[in-house]
């Protein structure tokens, strides 16, 4: 396993998705949802799936947030995307950050695809509703 600094080496996937979703406001991300996910996927306990204005703030989302995760020494297993900016999916074990272009999230709705998953409120995160959401 890969060494993380000592402060981040105890975080939860629950406090990796506070994190990113933190990251993805500050950045101006829109419709931010969290999906627990935890029982229904082999393979992530959380996604956070988001919306960004173009395709250029798809990618800007995506690297702000690989940027910050990366100086606390957490890397995505894998990243997708990226190039086109259209449905950007980032992978970080336990959590999973789709990253669309607003006409791309409402084409694969991935929402309904996981209709049964709760839906996490910010507060929930731990995280403030900013103003306008």
């Amino acid at each position: 396993m890969q060494q993380l600094k000592k402060e981040y080496r105890q975080h939860s996937p629950l406090e990796l998705s506070a994190i990113c979703a933190h990251i993805a406001l500050d950045t101006q991300a829109e419709e931010l949802t969290i999906l627990d996910v935890r029982g229904q996927s082999s393979f992530a306990d959380y996604f956070l799936i988001m919306s960004g204005r173009s395709t250029r703030h798809v990618q800007a989302l995506a690297e702000a947030i690989e940027a910050e995760l990366n100086s606390k020494r957490i890397s995505s297993r894998h990243a997708e995307g990226l190039q086109e900016g259209l449905w950007v999916l980032l992978d970080f074990g336990d959590v999973v950050a789709h990253i669309f272009y607003k006409d791309q999230r409402a084409f694969y709705d991935l929402e309904g695809l996981w209709h049964d998953a709760p839906r996490l409120g910010l507060p929930e995160l731990g995280i403030e509703e900013q103003e306008g959401e």
